[in-house]
């Protein structure tokens, strides 16, 4: 059996001394460890090739917390980002489709399993590239501030297109899935993808951030206090925030035609995120005239991904995406 210790960091930390990084301290594990694991992906993407830019004095620490008290499962969570990258699931044979995927947290955190690296498996096996994204977070004192997350998510769709041709990518074919406040980031995209919230620093940054599609799954869209999750609110603008400000970080109220074909999702019990979030970004999209899709179930909660779908209708979702993805020509 693999020391559990050994495979977070080993994963967590792989290409380190490859790209002259190993001098870098490894994030910090903590919790419990499950007895079984499955295969941990071995392939990163660095993001930045000089650092992160707009790094705040010190540098947060980066942690892997293993929550998980299911011996069968990992459940890990990993605060601290200073080093964002992509963590890639290669398919046995590509289909030319790939997806970016921003695991939620509440703007806390990145939840690496449950809403990244099990739907990195699932899609994989599938036939897509999948590129799960390590992101920043805004409560760290980056530069950008609540720009931070979108900076890592414009870049790594543009490296993933750069890189196209090593993957057996279309370029064209480069969606983006997000969950909870990770589709926070996946609605910014879809409709702030070429809104400048870095300057560029190589080629990479003359391509387009433009997903083909996006499907922001239960996820936290406005940031107006009487809808917005709170917590994600206040670690992304802060304790008071003006209402432009609200506005300016609401998904719905930056929605364009040219906002690509969105894909949505909602338990309507969440106690989390509230359900009314996803029907305002729906709105927008067909005031836009944007295609879009939604799936409203009963029941599911909030945080189910795929492991909290079994035994309930919500448990088709996977499927309906795929089906309404081929409807856009993906997949």
């Amino acid at each position: 059996m693999i020391d559990r210790r050994s495979a977070i960091l080993g994963t967590l930390a792989s290409g380190w001394a490859a790209r002259g990084l190993a001098q870098t301290p490894p994030p910090r594990v903590g919790g419990a460890a499950p007895a079984t694991a499955l295969p941990e992906p071995d392939e990163t993407i660095d993001l930045w090739p000089k650092g992160a830019p707009g790094a705040p004095p010190t540098l947060p620490v980066e942690t892997v917390d293993e929550r998980s008290k299911d011996h069968a499962l990992n459940d890990r969570a990993v605060q601290g980002i200073s080093r964002p990258r992509l963590v890639v699931f290669r398919p046995s044979t590509p289909n030319g489709a790939a997806l970016l995927v921003t695991p939620g947290g509440g703007y806390r955190l990145v939840v690496i399993d449950k809403e990244g690296y099990e739907i990195g498996r699932w899609l994989a096996a599938r036939g897509f590239t999948v590129f799960v994204l390590f992101y920043r977070l805004p409560g760290d004192g980056w530069a950008a501030g609540p720009d931070v997350a979108l900076a890592d998510a414009q870049r790594a769709m543009r490296l993933i297109r750069v890189r196209s041709a090593d993957y057996g990518i279309v370029p064209e074919r480069v969606g983006a899935m997000g969950f909870s406040a990770g589709g926070h980031v996946c609605g910014d995209l879809a409709t702030r993808f070429d809104t400048p919230v870095y300057a560029p620093v190589d080629a990479a940054d003359r391509l387009s951030a433009r997903p083909c599609l996006a499907a922001p799954i239960y996820a936290v869209q406005s940031m107006a206090a009487e809808v917005a999750h709170a917590g994600s609110r206040a670690l992304l603008l802060g304790p008071s925030p003006s209402a432009a400000l609200e506005r300016a970080h609401s998904t719905a109220a930056n929605v364009s035609p040219r906002t690509p074909p969105c894909f949505l999702l909602h338990a309507e019990d969440d106690g989390v995120v509230k359900v009314e979030n996803t029907l305002a970004f729906r709105a927008a999209c067909v005031r836009a005239g944007v295609p879009v899709e939604m799936h409203l179930f009963a029941q599911g909660g909030h945080g189910f991904g795929l492991r909290g779908t079994v035994g309930k209708p919500v448990a088709a979702w996977p499927e309906l995406f795929l089906g309404w993805a081929r409807t856009q020509g993906f997949g």
